[in-house]
């Protein structure tokens, strides 16, 4: 493990100087623990020249393979102190609002039931819950479309539609549905270093594919606009500057006089899920997922006994 701290801290950095000034030791022994692992795996990890180093194809390989392996021991190290507390615990977490709220209820229909663990919430942001179960710092985690599934066992709590949230003012404000197709064009709101699936998934062109009305324009470079928060995805709307594609339950969360909201009938569906690390043998982390996709369920079809 040492050792792959070495590499990762040479792979940021460019450099073994600056590698070993950020690990706090001398440049000699960093090289030659990068070179005995290099012979130990019987290929090159960078290319060496007089400005600096360079991944090859297998040191990015490993790069990206260490993040997973060193993230894996930090939670089993968590896990395992967790473990050793007198009173069994489980840390849950999600992102605040809608999904923070499932999870509240979630853990209180939970406790009414089950005395041990105790469950306790941690409310993370934009995409934190993920990075949280991996490393160690979270059990469990409700998480929503889209997100990264690697090294995660995942069970679907609900489904909602999403829809367009325009200015009152916009061009398709009066229109009583759309089609994805319409929102091209349309800068769409992001948070900051949003991937490619999330842009695309965002901007209601996940779904593109052979035989799509999407299909010509994958192409078309997407436009965007960082955010921080909802209020600034709604009021960067209701100014003109974005048009929203957003859960059904989120839009209807910030109503507002100067948008509206638009049905999307092709547009992929809001997935919550929750998540815990793919593989767990925890009996008390099975028994609190299997009550919560089971109080989801409870909550889904009450919803839709109350529409009906």
């Amino acid at each position: 493990m040492r050792e792959l701290r070495y590499f990762v801290a040479v792979a940021e950095h460019s450099t073994f100087s600056g590698a070993a000034a950020a690990l706090g030791m001398a440049q000699p022994p960093l090289s030659r623990a990068i070179r005995l692992l290099e012979r130990r795996l019987g290929v090159d990890l960078f290319v060496r020249s007089a400005q600096g180093v360079t991944l090859t194809d297998a040191g990015q390989t490993l790069l990206d393979e260490s993040f997973h392996a060193l993230a894996a021991i930090g939670a089993a190290a968590a896990r395992t102190r967790r473990a050793g507390l007198t009173q069994s615990t489980l840390i849950a977490t999600a992102k605040p609002g809608t999904a923070s709220g499932l999870l509240r209820r979630a853990v209180d229909a939970f406790t009414e039931t089950h005395r041990s663990p105790v469950v306790e919430i941690l409310v993370a942001g934009y995409r934190g819950q993920t990075s949280m179960v991996r490393d160690g710092r979270a059990d469990v985690a409700i998480v929503g479309s889209p997100f990264d599934s690697r090294g995660l066992a995942v069970e679907v709590l609900s489904e909602e539609p999403r829809v367009a949230v325009v200015a009152t003012d916009h061009r398709l404000a009066t229109r009583r549905d759309l089609r994805c197709r319409e929102l091209l064009g349309e800068t769409i709101p992001v948070f900051p270093d949003a991937t490619q699936d999330e842009r695309l998934y965002w901007s209601g062109r996940d779904r593109v594919g052979a035989g799509s009305p999407l299909e010509v324009a994958t192409s078309v470079e997407i436009s965007t606009t960082d955010v921080g928060d909802i209020t600034q995805v709604i009021e960067l709307v209701a100014l003109g500057h974005a048009v929203a594609l957003l859960p059904q339950s989120v839009a209807n969360a910030y109503p507002r006089a100067d948008v509206v909201h638009l049905p999307t009938v092709d547009a992929s569906p809001y997935v919550s899920s929750i998540v815990w690390p793919q593989g767990s043998r925890s009996r008390s982390l099975a028994e609190f997922v299997r009550c919560t996709v089971e109080f989801a369920g409870q909550e889904q079809a009450q919803l839709h006994r109350g529409a009906s």
